[in-house]
């Protein structure tokens, strides 16, 4: 099986970057397209082919297809913030579903065979189950789960008319950083706990919001199931190779752990790991967000070779940690 050139749009962000990475790591060449709103150049190596440009640009799109010998795209780019999403959900709608229906248009046009769609447990709102299997109703609460799940109704309708398979792979929280430091979560401002927890740790918060401490959990506290954004990586090359190895099947697939751990719990792994003591500021429950989240992952074992490496939270913590202090280095200290 010969593997296909790919395009990574949002590929200098925090996921996207990670899956440049395992795409070359296994052997296949790599394209990106980022427009930087929210990636950094720094992100994507030297001698990976970058435009910088909008995934809605059909004119840019096809020349990239043409000029790298696009045959699969892993698309990333978009918004991710879900109390942003309530607060601005023209954003979200615009980013998320206008934009990739454009991006969808342009690769049916240039005759893009494979898709791999980057999307969400947010698609699952409050599904009020202990674990969510990729049969449990899709009812999202937020602006940001909407998006992503237009998304996919997208893709399902264009694979029944166009010779154009895709795989949608529904995270869980994402965290974490290359184990290698090559990259991390680098966003200034980040909303992910445990990016924001070890900025705490390094001096560069002065506290760790808990937001919401009345949820019908062991704590109190919210619960989420935290998968290594390596492991994420990965998968998403396996997926590619199902695509590939199956034209004619498309596949959507949960990916996390099935395990879950909250706020007060990701908190003390990080006091662990750091040997200190995040000052924590309790605060109420933000808009959109459903007290426990957590993946049945049996689909995703079951179709694909995935064996996560990192699955470990004191290990998701750590390399989050040594990624911060790098980042600390390449902005000077900043």
């Amino acid at each position: 099986m010969i593997n296909p050139n790919v395009l990574v749009t949002g590929g200098a962000g925090y996921i996207g970057s990670h899956a440049v990475l395992a795409l070359r790591d296994a052997g296949y060449r790599v394209a990106v397209i980022d427009n930087l709103v929210t990636g950094f150049r720094f992100a994507v190596p030297d001698d990976v082919a970058f435009y910088e440009g909008d995934i809605a640009d059909a004119g840019l799109i096809a020349r990239i297809v043409a000029e790298q010998g696009i045959g699969a795209v892993m698309h990333f780019a978009g918004s991710v913030v879900v109390p942003e999403s309530v607060a601005n959900p023209l954003k979200y709608y615009d980013n998320n579903t206008v934009r990739s229906r454009a991006l969808i248009a342009a690769l049916v046009d240039a005759g893009v065979p494979h898709m791999i769609f980057s999307s969400t447990a947010a698609t699952y709102g409050m599904p009020g189950v202990d674990t969510v299997t990729e049969q449990t109703p899709t009812v999202p609460i937020n602006p940001y789960g909407w998006s992503k799940l237009m998304t996919e109704r997208m893709l399902a309708d264009t694979a029944f008319a166009h010779p154009l398979n895709y795989c949608a792979l529904r995270y869980f929280n994402v965290a974490g950083a290359d184990p290698r430091a090559r990259t991390g979560q680098s966003t200034a401002g980040a909303t992910h706990l445990i990016k924001v927890a070890v900025e705490a740790a390094l001096g560069k918060r002065d506290h760790v919001a808990v937001f919401g401490t009345d949820y019908n959990t062991l704590d109190g506290t919210g619960v989420r199931d935290y998968i290594h954004v390596s492991d994420l990586a990965a998968a998403h090359v396996l997926a590619l190779e199902a695509l590939v190895a199956q034209p004619d099947r498309s596949l959507t697939m949960n990916c996390g752990y099935g395990r879950g751990f909250s706020v007060l719990e990701v908190l003390d792994a990080v006091d662990r790991v750091t040997n200190r003591t995040i000052v924590r500021r309790m605060e109420p429950r933000r808009a959109g967000d459903p007290g426990k989240l957590v993946s049945d992952p049996g689909l995703i074992r079951q179709t694909l070779p995935w064996q996560p490496q990192y699955a470990d939270l004191d290990t998701i913590v750590g390399h989050a940690l040594a990624w911060e202090r790098k980042l600390g280095e390449i902005r000077g200290g900043g």
